[in-house]
């Protein structure tokens, strides 16, 4: 299908230059995608791998185990796509008010991140809708502390930006003009609720990968519009009723693909070549869908296998299997910590970590006497499974 591009240049100043700005035309595309052939199948492989993640319940005895420690490695994930160093096990450190291993900062993002989804899962569960003010409330949180806290959080940008190059003029992309963001989004939410006949008759996935183009093409804020933008694919599919809980994420499949994700988005706007994009962007969800769900059952089954093996530990299994059941809930996590969580003594934790340390199921990490810190190793090297250190 020959398609234009997907918008049009407007003059703008930045930096003391005169730059070309893009400014994308409104979703959906015109004329409208060619969903037929292997696009179809795609998208069905794609729905239905959704399909098992959602049901991911049925595995798991307590989803909540699992989203919690997911939601932190999507942070991680999504944090070194704009190059921080922090690992999974920095942002537990941290949410213990323990050391981390890297700048204060890198960690910051990662936390800014995790408190940005989880106010926006809390919002829609309210029955907010996915708009532009709930946009800037994460924004406000993604931006809360750290770097980019001086950079306007929770604010549409009014100055212009640009992405890659050391100054506007060599830019890989400039945005549009900061008098055109607002009209932008304005448009980019009537798409996301369904105002036109065309975005009611988008498929939630499609709508997905639209509006993800579209928020990264704008760049709205001055700060933060990859993370955000990566955050609104998770956020349509929750509110569309694909899934339950936000357990889809693709930043490690843009990660690992990271030059083609970058010229499918340049491609949509110089040729309009939304078809190529969809196709990633499907494959990418069907790939990330099912590495979930193997993550999911690779948990399960290390968590009956652990548990089968302090049973049969004899002396002190019960105590043990508490301490383990405390680990399910915080892979990471101190003996004062373990106690408020499960209501044990000190002494009687301390005993049965160490059995858990002596079964190689728990490490201690900091070599100290006090304020020793404990890791279900096994946990978190599943988690890391195809990424990164965590």
């Amino acid at each position: 299908m020959q398609r234009n591009a997907t918008g049009q240049y407007a003059t703008s100043v930045a930096g003391g230059e005169t730059v070309r700005a893009f400014v994308p035309f409104p979703l959906p595309p015109a004329p409208p995608l060619d969903m037929g052939g292997t696009r179809q199948k795609l998208m069905e492989r794609a729905t239905l791998a959704l399909g098992r993640l959602d049901s991911i319940s049925v595995l798991l005895p307590d989803p909540q185990l699992f989203l919690y420690a997911y939601v932190r490695r999507e942070a991680v994930l999504s944090s070194q796509i704009e190059g921080t160093q922090s690992s999974l096990s920095d942002l537990l450190l941290f949410e213990l008010d323990e050391l981390p291993g890297v700048p204060f900062d890198d960690v910051v993002e990662v936390s800014n991140y995790v408190a940005a989804l989880e106010h926006g899962m809390a919002r829609l569960r309210d029955g907010f809708p996915l708009c532009n003010r709930l946009l800037r409330e994460m924004h406000t949180h993604l931006m809360a502390r750290g770097r980019g806290s001086d950079k306007a959080p929770g604010e549409f940008r009014r100055s212009q930006n640009w992405l890659g190059g050391t100054r506007p003029g060599n830019a890989r992309f400039v945005p549009p003009p900061p008098q055109e963001v607002e009209p932008c989004m304005s448009a980019l939410e009537h798409f996301i609720h369904g105002d036109e006949a065309a975005a009611l008759d988008t498929p939630v996935l499609i709508k997905a990968a639209l509006a993800h183009v579209q928020f990264e093409t704008i760049h709205p804020f001055l700060d933060g519009n990859g993370r955000l933008g990566r955050l609104l694919i998770a956020m349509l599919l929750h509110q569309g009723g694909l899934l339950t809980q936000p357990l889809l994420y693709l930043s490690l499949y843009f990660k690992q693909h990271r030059p083609v994700y970058y010229d499918l988005l340049d491609r949509v706007r110089t040729h309009g070549d939304w078809e190529a994009w969809v196709d990633f962007f499907l494959e990418g969800v069907e790939q990330t869908a099912q590495g979930a769900v193997q993550t999911a059952q690779r948990l399960v089954a290390l968590f009956q296998q652990d548990t089968q093996r302090v049973q049969a530990s004899g002396r002190g299994a019960t105590t043990a299997l508490r301490v383990l059941n405390g680990l399910h809930q915080r892979p990471l996590c101190t003996l004062r910590q373990l106690c408020q969580d499960t209501g044990m003594t000190f002494p009687t934790a301390s005993k049965a970590m160490q059995t858990l340390v002596q079964m190689n199921i728990t490490r201690e990490l900091t070599g100290q006497r006090r304020n020793r810190v404990f890791v279900y190793d096994a946990y978190l090297q599943i988690l890391n499974e195809g990424g990164e250190p965590l």
